[in-house]
């Protein structure tokens, strides 16, 4: 056994694991944590994502000892019931969600990606998520969560249009 300090969620946490441990474990018996879920085990259905140095990373397969002092972002890191996150209160808007399993893994693969690439073109979001697993049909919402929290994000174009009168008005394009 060996004592790690890990940063989840603003706070730091020490651990008495082995550093070959999955991070899942410590998340969910040392730290009580029930974002990321353990899903197939072997890292391909997204269930147990977290967010590692910006990164959407599958805890089920990652060694606690390879996390160093890097800040890890679970679910419950982004926002609570009272104040959701911009896009957990996407997804509670757009009714993106059916048995919830694999919202953690839905939610923090596309957070991280748009932290990323604030503006993707539709196919470049479908890429991202292709990776994490759903069963109960919700992807169109899902989708419209993630865009409704894109376009949140998106800054504002200002141009200036030239009306006819010649006088100059600023309008949004």
């Amino acid at each position: 056994m060996s004592t790690l300090t890990l940063n989840v969620n603003g706070r730091a946490h020490t651990v008495d694991v082995e550093p070959a441990t999955p991070l899942l474990y410590v998340l969910g018996d040392d730290l009580a944590l029930n974002g990321p879920k353990f899903g197939c085990g072997l890292g391909q259905c997204g269930a147990c994502t977290v967010i590692v140095r910006g990164r959407a990373v599958r805890s089920c397969v990652t060694p606690v000892g390879t996390i160093g002092g890097a800040e890890v972002t679970t679910l419950e890191g982004l926002g609570t019931i009272e104040r959701p996150h911009p896009i957990q209160q996407a997804f509670i808007d757009e009714q993106a969600a059916q048995c919830g399993f694999c919202l953690n893994g839905v939610i923090l693969t596309a957070k991280a990606f748009l932290d990323q690439n604030p503006t993707p073109s539709d196919a470049q979001l479908t890429q991202a998520l292709a990776t994490t697993l759903c069963r109960c049909f919700a992807h169109t919402r899902m989708l419209r969560a993630i865009k409704r929290y894109a376009g949140l994000r998106a800054p504002q174009k200002q141009a200036s249009v030239e009306p006819a009168s010649g006088s100059a008005e600023r309008g949004r394009v």
